[in-house]
């Protein structure tokens, strides 16, 4: 085989070009903080490495829905608390107007105060969030779910939100679960609806019955109906918040969860993909050592020609 002074110089350069390689490779590693950079770096770790990131954006976009899920199950919390106050008041003034010696004035003086009661229900009952969407309406959010009736015109489906791969969980009760619907333990012989309820025992409280005992007769039973019905609709409604508090905890732990594998998954890409300081340094050194030899190597042989190297 003949050796010639251009393959001398091709081989030199082929080395040089090797260790500058090396050597900027382990460069980029220090500069990035990565030991893969690119899937030639490593192509197991770097196909594990994009498999462990959709997880990990997956894991993100859970951890984004159980903080919206939060909020909306919160404000729905809050909303009913205003809403157990107002039937508790409203179960006050009813057994007050069930007082037979009240007089005609004083009853119209509950009834108006019912009214009140019966306003701010409505009022609760259309609720919307910080964007104008009506939180009891199912999925018909731009529309308000009870008229001036009290009848229910919202969605037929509750809100629910996947808050993690395998746990989907109800964040919107429809109004009609709430403000017209009955436990199974519920008192008989009364209304489901809320606003029907007070309505009727404003209509009774309204009309005068004194001296009359067939009137009061008949506003006593409307009275004491509305009583029991408002029982029920305070049970259904702290039900549904037993459901709420519940969720909420839960929601809770899942962020637990979600934040713990957060930082599993964290660890292992770092394990997949991050340098080794110390193993990284050591090479960088190395390597600089050994390109600085063959720059030296090369120049020496530079001008040399294989007679001078065969004297």
């Amino acid at each position: 085989m003949r050796v010639s002074t251009l393959m001398m110089y091709q081989q030199n350069m082929r080395g040089i070009t090797n260790s500058q390689s090396e050597w900027l490779k382990y460069g980029e590693q220090m500069s990035t903080g990565k030991r893969v950079n690119r899937a030639s770096d490593d192509p197991v770790a770097a196909s594990q490495a994009v498999v462990l990131s959709q997880a990990q954006a997956q894991n993100s976009q859970f951890a984004t829905a159980r903080t919206f899920a939060t909020q909306r199950v919160s404000m729905e919390e809050n909303t009913l608390a205003q809403v157990t106050t107002a039937i508790q008041s409203a179960q006050e003034k009813i057994v007050y107007a069930g007082n037979g010696t009240l007089s005609d004035d004083d009853r119209a003086s509950l009834a108006t105060d019912l009214q009140g009661i019966r306003d701010q229900l409505l009022n609760l009952a259309n609720s919307q969030d910080g964007n104008g969407r009506y939180i009891f309406a199912g999925y018909k959010t731009d529309t308000a779910p009870f008229t001036d009736d009290g009848t229910y015109v919202g969605g037929s489906e509750n809100v629910a939100q996947q808050v993690d791969a395998s746990r989907s969980m109800v964040i919107g009760h429809t109004g009609d679960k709430i403000f017209d619907s009955l436990t199974s333990n519920a008192k008989p012989g009364t209304d489901s609806n809320l606003f029907e309820m007070l309505d009727s025992a404003i209509a009774a409280l309204n009309k005068p019955v004194s001296d009359d005992e067939d009137a009061q007769a008949l506003a006593s039973a409307a009275i004491d109906k509305t009583n029991r019905g408002l029982s029920n609709s305070l049970n259904n409604v702290l039900s549904v918040r037993a459901e709420l508090g519940t969720q909420l905890n839960e929601l809770d732990k899942l962020d637990a969860l979600g934040d713990d594998r957060a930082l599993s998954q964290t660890q292992q890409m770092s394990n997949l993909v991050d340098v080794d300081w110390n193993e990284t340094i050591s090479n960088y050194v190395m390597q600089q050592t050994a390109l600085q030899a063959s720059y030296k190597a090369f120049s020496d042989m530079q001008g040399m020609s294989l007679f001078q190297l065969n004297k």
